[in-house]
């Protein structure tokens, strides 16, 4: 399975010791970069701060890796610019099951402490 085929891919992000910890998400984008959003306070996006490492491959819902993993940066988006791009691309891409998400982060308070993480693949 390709990316463009899957609805989630396994993100992986590394500890400071090197170990890989991979986190099944939605994304949306395309071949030059792809978006994710996350808790503000989850460990990917601590990891994230430290280094930009990551890789990714299509995965299923549980994180079951389906295709070849490809190297790649992450970046946390900072700008409101730069974070409405990836909503809107999250939205396009899930329609109403990003907008009900984005409802339940609403009401418990939670949208405003999300983070969005550009990822670009590496040669």
């Amino acid at each position: 399975m390709t990316l463009d085929q899957a609805a989630y891919f396994s993100l992986a992000t590394f500890r400071k010791t090197g170990v890989s910890v991979e986190t099944p998400v939605w994304f949306a984008g395309d071949k030059t970069a792809y978006y994710v959003f996350s808790a503000g306070q989850a460990g990917k996006v601590k990891r994230l701060r430290n280094s930009p490492k990551s890789r990714i491959a299509p995965c299923n819902v549980i994180g079951k890796v389906l295709g070849d993993w490809q190297q790649s940066q992450a970046f946390i988006l900072t700008t409101n610019e730069d974070i409405q791009q990836a909503h809107t691309a999250l939205i396009e891409k899930y329609g109403w099951q990003m907008r009900l998400t984005d409802l339940g982060s609403w009401l418990t308070r939670k949208k405003s402490k999300r983070a969005y993480i550009k990822v670009v693949l590496v040669d």
